[in-house]
């Protein structure tokens, strides 16, 4: 026995009560323990290996940006108040280019100089006029379009002032905030440590990928599904030995599995007379927070934690999550990505969904809130979205040819094709 486990000394319970929740109270449930949640240690990494990772330290600017007023424009820095009278014929003093110079530091009235898009801007001109605008005549330029003070123009420091916070610890380094890290100089950054999320997938059917397989044998596809998606979560995923329809040996390997962060098992979480990892789970004294959602697919998801550690207010966090492939895959995006996301150092973010014209008419029962693979289709501005033909929960091809979830409301019996439904992007 695992001695990070506390246990009672007394008979093991009975099976929990059944405790359904509608999407949104069990949503509401994992994001409140979520919000609960440190992150473990910290590490720091070359920039670059960064990239994807938590941010666990601010980066602050280490001068203004710009550090000069910038041209966005090629074009002529001039006076503003010479193109009063148009056309105007301004003499060309110079040309300013991207790089380290001499700004100039001197412009009388009548005079420009040439500017590149980028390059400085001298501190004596509040304006660049663009070079469409213009024509070169020998050493003067003319210019046929007036100019606002300021235009073309990014003053020094608009973007961010010496010693602002640029980027803060709990968000996630993605290209334009390495981007903004190499600006200011920082070749390295201190990220969170991925938490470690353990795989269980439970089911005397269940055989290893490589295994020889019976007619009545299923491959282990969902501990790899659910390894893709803990990586993209944050997380660092350590996938387990298939456990068997046996008690004792899926205790000891729940019990290892509490070792690492969070533990995610997959079948064994429906009324079937096998179905045995929420019996195990009470005999752990675990503390259910919900036995099932009011959703499809994925209805009998289990969310909850044990004792766990040398205090009787320590625990570890659990999720059980229906065997069948797609309902794994959907019930891990709505509920288990927010606790890795904690885990590893994430502010938490509210789960947004999009919306698309529905291509073709769409029937269902009522009673149960739907996240059924679709595809998200169209060009620019005319997004639409249908339903993937699918044979339930357990296709995974139907859910290979998706790449979105069409969310329809539970009090929705039909749909017709032009209406704007939620999409949830994969």
């Amino acid at each position: 026995m695992n001695r990070g486990l506390i246990y009672h000394l007394r008979m093991a319970p009975p099976r929990t009560q059944s405790l359904v929740l509608t999407f949104e109270d069990a949503r509401r449930v994992v994001e409140d323990h979520a919000s609960q949640l440190s992150p473990g240690g910290s590490e720091t990494l070359e920039l670059l290996p960064s990239a994807g990772r938590i941010l666990a330290e601010p980066v602050a600017a280490d001068r203004d940006i710009p550090p000069f007023p910038r041209s966005t424009r090629d074009g002529y820095a001039v006076r503003s108040a010479d193109l009063e009278k148009l056309p105007a014929k301004l003499t060309v003093m110079g040309e300013i280019k991207a790089g380290p110079l001499q700004v100039p530091s001197s412009l009388r009235r009548g005079e420009a100089f040439s500017i590149m898009t980028g390059a400085p801007v001298p501190q004596v001109a509040d304006a660049v006029v663009m070079v469409e605008y213009t024509s070169l005549q020998g050493e003067s330029v003319r210019v046929t379009k007036g100019i606002a003070p300021g235009e073309n123009i990014v003053a020094q420091g608009a973007e961010a002032r010496r010693g602002s916070l640029l980027l803060d610890r709990g968000l996630r380094l993605n290209e334009s905030a390495i981007a903004l890290a190499a600006s200011v100089g920082k070749s390295r950054l201190q990220v969170f440590v991925r938490p470690r999320v353990a795989v269980l997938t439970t089911g005397d059917e269940i055989v290893e990928v490589d295994a020889e397989i019976g007619d009545t044998q299923i491959r282990n596809s969902n501990s790899y599904s659910l390894a893709v998606q803990i990586q993209r979560a944050g997380g660092e995923p350590v996938l387990m030995p298939i456990a068997p329809d046996e008690p004792r040996r899926l205790r000891e390997l729940m019990e290892q599995g509490l070792q690492s962060d969070l533990l995610i098992m997959t079948g064994g979480v429906s009324m079937g007379r096998y179905d045995l990892v929420e019996q195990v789970l009470a005999e752990l004294q675990a503390e259910f927070f919900f036995t099932g959602a009011k959703i499809q697919p994925g209805r009998p998801v289990v969310f909850g934690r044990v004792p766990y550690g040398p205090t009787f207010d320590a625990h570890k966090y659990f999720f059980g999550l229906p065997g069948n492939p797609v309902s794994t895959m959907v019930t891990f995006e709505l509920f288990a990505r927010p606790m890795i996301e904690a885990l590893a150092g994430m502010s938490p973010l509210p789960l947004a969904f999009l919306h698309a014209r529905l291509k073709s008419e769409i029937r269902v029962k009522t009673g149960l809130k739907r996240f059924l693979p679709a595809i998200l289709s169209g060009e620019y501005e005319e997004a639409q979205v249908e339903l993937v033909p699918w044979q339930g929960s357990g296709d995974i091809a139907a859910r290979s040819r998706s790449n979105c979830y069409i969310v329809i409301p539970p009090d929705r019996e039909r749909i017709p094709a032009g209406d704007w439904v939620a999409v949830m992007l994969r």
